[in-house]
């Protein structure tokens, strides 16, 4: 979302957790992190409201970012949502048509493939059991959540024109982002192979389930099933290599494991290897894959407030935190570039 408004030449913040007044954030779009599909279903629709209160009556129209492939809490947000603000209705559009994920009647397709059928049934958390979104979500039509089908850009567009009354909340993936969002400048995107601008001072941690192994000249660290499998700390994962080549991979090559309480111990494991790397060696980039991850990682850290300064493929955006460290996030389904590059 945040790289999305920064093409579009906004001023763009982002703001991980926190209890601060947003409306004190100097810039056109913020984008608030909450991490609120880790969280129980009411943890979730608990923390959507604290952060609807921190918000001035009346301030910019407010947008929903929802996993594109339906994981998360959705109704008890977006109902959460309804209540604390004026909005009468919610269109719930998660489709990305751009990246061959579509909803045609009724049903989520991933490059044709229906959802339950793809990688995503083995979510450790929200495993698609179904592609059908009334099954996913029985009760979202009598909530007020709307969820048309959206087979294409032209699609969404239509989408926003016929609800885009003011009454309208919209919730869903950046392609509807993006038909939302206003234009007032364009930025080029500088998409490119070489985000690394030196392949020195760099710690990328891979921590999607969904990742795909790097080739980049850099050492892998891959995390030992011991502590995969919980039954060793921390300090058996050798992350020596760090020290000798200043770069290092870390990743989770383990995949038998599901639930939330594995999730929970792979992220936070992961986090707490970060941070000790962090203070250790302190990289001058950062780079984290999977958005569950990359929000562990930076409340470990301590980092919640940073500018955006680029878009280097869709969805990987390069920010600065306050210690002037650059950090590059990626979301864990997508791959890195897109095929073109």
């Amino acid at each position: 979302m945040a790289g999305i408004a920064f093409l579009r030449g906004q001023q763009v913040s982002l703001v991980c957790g926190g209890s601060m007044c947003y409306d004190d954030v100097a810039a056109q779009t913020t984008v608030i992190a909450t991490d609120t599909r880790s969280m129980t279903e009411s943890e979730a629709s608990a923390e959507t409201c604290r952060i609807v209160s921190h918000l001035s009556p009346g301030s910019s129209p407010l947008f929903k970012k929802t996993d594109s492939v339906l994981r998360g809490h959705v109704v008890a947000e977006l109902t959460a949502l309804l209540q604390a603000t004026g909005y009468q209705r919610a269109v719930y559009l998660p489709a990305n048509p751009s990246k061959g994920r579509i909803i045609r009647e009724g049903i989520y397709y991933v490059n044709n493939i229906p959802l339950h059928e793809t990688d995503f049934s083995f979510d450790p958390e929200f495993p698609a059991k179904t592609s059908v979104l009334r099954e996913r979500f029985p009760d979202a039509e009598a909530k007020g959540i709307l969820m048309p089908d959206a087979t294409s850009l032209d699609d969404i567009r239509r989408v926003v024109m016929k609800y885009n009354d003011g009454q309208t909340l919209f919730a869903g993936a950046a392609d509807l982002f993006k038909t939302l969002s206003p234009l007032t400048t364009v930025r080029d995107d500088n998409a490119t192979p070489g985000f690394i601008r030196e392949r020195s001072d760099v710690l990328i941690l891979c921590g999607s389930t969904q990742s795909k192994p790097l080739n980049l000249g850099i050492p892998i660290a891959p995390m030992p099933v011991e502590i995969y499998n919980g039954s060793q700390d921390i300090s058996l994962w050798d992350t020596s290599a760090y020290t000798e080549r200043h770069s290092l991979i870390l990743t989770i090559p383990h995949h038998h494991r599901t639930g939330k309480d594995a999730a929970v111990h792979l992220r936070t494991i992961t986090a707490e290897k970060v941070k000790i790397l962090v203070g250790q060696h302190c990289p001058q980039h950062i780079i984290i894959e999977g958005g569950a991850t990359a929000w562990a990682t930076l409340q470990a850290l301590g980092w919640t407030q940073f500018d955006i300064e680029g878009q280097i493929a869709p969805g990987v955006v390069q920010m600065r935190a306050d210690n002037g460290t650059l950090v590059t996030l990626k979301p864990g389904s997508y791959p890195w570039f897109p095929k073109s590059t």
